[in-house]
């Protein structure tokens, strides 16, 4: 694998985005004749300066303030107030992976070459990126309406010498962190602020990263699914392909093929195929394709969507080169983050529903008038010990907890600018929350694994399925089975770990 990711505002995929994001060693820099397209939308900015043209937010003021004329020697203090006066964001700060994709997809939108802004004030952030200079981005401030004003504001003090950036793990003031990174702050000209701070950046970032960790989730979900059915000896018929081609939806078949290939060969459902007296399965395991595959639906539609906004220039207003004799200077609406948040409440309502089910399965795994001839809490010592009595219940309470989260922040609007903003995405609250939801699911699923895994041990000497063996094999080289109560804080952890990490499968 190449060290080093080429944007040029076309091609950036959401891998990319994760790997820039947590691995600080990956370098990134421009495509060939990026700097060149950008240079030319520069020059439509200089040329309607050199002539004295109207232009939003370059010779006027921003929002409420646009008929408010600005001269001609005040066009840089404009631009450096602007970054100035909208860095108010509130709150902890975002983590260094959330920081680092907040910074590449504003280089790589940038790289597009809409946005009138100098090539080399875009290189400087890569430099910043790329020198490990992480600006402090506080996660709340953002309605999402003219993008992701106040976040974006954050980032650009850092790059001017202002405000405060992580580098090495040590918070400092802008101006020392770029010293030591042997990097000179910039000085804006005439639209560069309003291309650094007009943008859904911020909550893409976020929800990039948010993307890539659901779809391991539901990868986990199949695979605790499959454990547990194991554990429970249910059975696969409901998995069949003739099922599946019969309600053909993309989702629904790859869970379906899935949870078959783990639990092919399986040992534990050959002992009971002939003399069982059940003849199906509870829906939490029956219906894993139908609803495991909805997320798998779901979340294909939120990449398709983070794909597209990864690489669209959302800024304002947009300068486009080849348009007319002398290029196009127009105002408009692409900050506005209403797909991205739509998309993110999406994606938080696939985790619950994940998590949900999960729980189910995990309550199944525990409660002795539901799990056949597992022990009750899957101890071997009921009574004395209480095994995962309370594990269940605090999948019960993320489950819980999960559902007032899903509330959709897309739905809301409050206006705001006096009211020139009078309809907004609140995409912003989508990504903090969604990133909640999936930390609650992880664990969910954790909790499930634990559980499953120890309902395996009561089944032995007989052998699950190939996958659901090979799953089983590395969760305990990591976490052992429960001979008596422990705090099992420590063990949930970890087990979110393997999920978070896809430890379990190669995605």
């Amino acid at each position: 694998m190449s060290d080093r990711i080429l944007i040029d505002g076309d091609n950036l995929s959401l891998e990319d985005v994760e790997r820039v994001a947590t691995d600080p060693e990956t370098q990134v820099a421009f495509a060939e004749g990026v700097e060149a397209r950008m240079q030319r939308s520069r020059d439509v900015v200089e040329r309607a300066l050199a002539e004295g043209a109207t232009v939003y937010g370059v010779t006027t003021g921003f929002g409420r303030l646009a008929e408010t004329p600005i001269p001609a020697d005040r066009l840089e203090e404009l631009q450096i107030n602007l970054i100035r006066s909208h860095a108010c964001g509130f709150g902890p700060p975002l983590s260094r992976a959330e920081t680092r994709a907040m910074m590449l997809l504003r280089a790589n939108v940038l790289a597009k070459g809409f946005s009138g802004i100098r090539p080399g004030v875009v290189q400087r952030l890569l430099d910043m990126l790329n020198r490990g200079v992480h600006p402090v981005i506080p996660e709340q401030g953002s309605v999402g309406a003219s993008g992701d004003l106040a976040p974006l504001s954050h980032l650009a003090l850092v790059l001017v010498g202002e405000g405060e950036a992580e580098v090495g793990g040590e918070v400092l003031p802008g101006a020392e962190a770029m010293r030591r990174a042997g990097l000179e702050p910039v000085r804006l000209q005439a639209k560069e602020g309003l291309a650094l701070n007009n943008g859904t950046q911020f909550m893409a970032g976020i929800g990039a990263l948010l993307l890539r960790g659901a779809e391991r989730v539901v990868e986990a979900a199949d695979i605790a699914g499959a454990m547990s059915l194991e554990g429970l000896m249910g059975t696969p018929d409901a998995f069949h392909p003739a099922i599946m081609r019969a309600r053909p939806h993309p989702g629904q078949a790859a869970s379906a093929q899935r949870l078959r290939d783990l639990l092919a060969d399986s040992e534990i459902r050959e002992s009971h195929r002939h003399g069982d007296p059940r003849v199906q399965d509870a829906y939490s395991i029956r219906c894993m394709p139908q609803v495991h595959g909805a997320a798998r639906n779901a979340l294909a539609y939120v990449r398709q969507v983070l794909e597209c906004e990864a690489n669209s220039a959302t800024d304002n207003p947009l300068i486009f080169p080849d348009e007319g004799e002398n290029g196009l200077v127009i105002s408009g609406g692409n900050f506005h983050g209403q797909p991205v948040a739509q998309v993110l409440d999406l994606l938080a309502i696939a985790l619950a529903d994940l998590a949900s089910i999960s729980e189910r399965r995990t309550e199944r795994l525990v409660n002795p008038d539901l799990s056949g001839d597992l022990p009750a809490f899957l101890t071997r010592d009921p009574g004395v010990c209480s095994g995962f009595m309370i594990a269940q219940i605090t999948a019960a309470a993320l489950v819980s907890e999960n559902k007032v989260l899903c509330h959709p922040a897309s739905v809301d609007s409050i206006p705001t600018g006096a009211n020139k903003e009078d309809h907004v995405s609140m995409g912003g609250h989508g990504a903090i929350k969604a990133r909640r939801v999936l930390r609650n699911t992880e664990a969910v699923l954790a909790i499930e694994l634990l559980c499953a895994a120890q309902a395996l041990e009561f089944r032995k000497p007989l052998r699950p399925g190939r996958g659901v063996e090979r799953a089983y094999d590395k969760f305990r080289e990591r976490i052992g089975h429960l001979d008596a109560d422990r705090a099992l804080a420590p063990d949930i952890e970890a087990a979110a770990a393997l999920v978070r990490e896809g430890a379990l499968v190669d995605l």
